[in-house]
């Protein structure tokens, strides 16, 4: 049963993801009946850090409560801090004798400077998912996921992702009733539907640098609403269908069903944030044809439906129905 909790910081903690963590397991709630936590900040020889907020933070200890909690928790500090050998070992040592690991945010680069993600599945927020894979290539850093359980390894996204991983660790821990009362209490949902891609800025973006087929590519940004085949691309390229596939490629590195059906996808989320256009409407606008399809299409994508997507993101009008 999880019953203390270490959280380590360094100087550039983030002050959200460090909050996220003591609202879910430092605050005491034990007089309604949740269960409550041993919950200390932890820190090297308990100095003082500074917070990516600017203003200084003692921590409750130093790195001593680390060697015996339940959870070691590491909240997000900016991708560059190098993280002292003292809590790199202590973090070790915290695995090795079978603790939780837990990361919120970009705190998965200090889990993976102490050797904590090889051959484990991770995730970290949308913005550092590359970087993360670069610096650790024998991670398996899953880009679209709010958090990512592999054993006793928590790895969350972005800030509120973080809430996210502690309820599904409250759940685990102690069961689905007393998730959903403390994700009430809290005013979040006890669970989202869907992963970060559906978070990700992605404006219809600028032809790729594409020499050969840049007028291609403009002609079809404009025709997205319409079926096209590879053979009708072909043509307007002046090319043999065969050797347009494989130019494509080489220009683009994707093939042409996937380039466009990313387009696609890209208006699709455009209309459904910024029109009232029904989804039929906009599965319509956006090529896919119907609706069945524009949700096959969003699900892979975006791990997410239309109209998860548009009850998320759009401005408070009235969808016609």
């Amino acid at each position: 049963m999880l019953r203390s909790v270490a959280v380590v910081v360094m100087d550039g903690v983030a002050t959200f993801e460090l909050g996220v963590l003591a609202e879910v397991f430092g605050t005491d709630r034990t007089d309604d009946g949740f269960p409550g936590y041993h919950f200390q900040v932890c820190g090297p020889e308990r100095a003082a850090v500074r917070t990516s907020s600017g203003f200084d933070l003692v921590p409750h200890a130093d790195l001593g409560p680390v060697a015996e909690a339940d959870l070691v928790a590491v909240p997000a500090h900016a991708t560059g801090t190098t993280a002292p050998p003292a809590v790199l070992d202590a973090l070790r040592h915290a695995a090795e004798r079978g603790a939780y690991l837990f990361s919120v945010c970009s705190g998965a680069f200090t889990l993976g400077a102490a050797g904590l993600l090889d051959g484990r599945e991770c995730t970290t927020h949308w913005r550092h998912v590359d970087d993360l894979q670069r610096r650790h290539p024998s991670a398996r850093v899953r880009c679209n996921s709010l958090y990512v359980q592999d054993g006793r390894l928590i790895t969350s996204a972005g800030t509120a992702a973080g809430i996210d991983a502690c309820l599904h660790l409250v759940r685990q821990e102690h069961g689905s009733a007393t998730a959903t009362r403390l994700a009430r209490r809290m005013v979040v949902p006890p669970h989202r539907d869907g992963g970060q891609a559906q978070y990700v800025e992605a404006p219809i973006p600028r032809t790729p640098q594409a020499p050969t087929l840049e007028p291609v590519l403009n002609w079809l940004m404009g025709h997205l609403d319409r079926p096209v085949t590879v053979d009708e691309l072909a043509s307007q390229a002046g090319m043999a269908p065969r050797t347009f596939a494989r130019r494509f490629r080489a220009e683009t590195g994707t093939t042409p069903h996937d380039w466009l059906t990313n387009q696609r996808v890209l208006l699709a989320r455009r209309l459904l944030e910024d029109t009232t256009l029904t989804v039929e409407a906009v599965a319509d606008r956006a090529g896919f044809g119907d609706a069945a399809a524009l949700r096959h299409h969003f699900a892979r994508r975006l791990g997410a439906t239309p109209h998860g997507y548009r009850a998320t993101f759009r401005d408070r009008m009235t969808v016609p129905a």
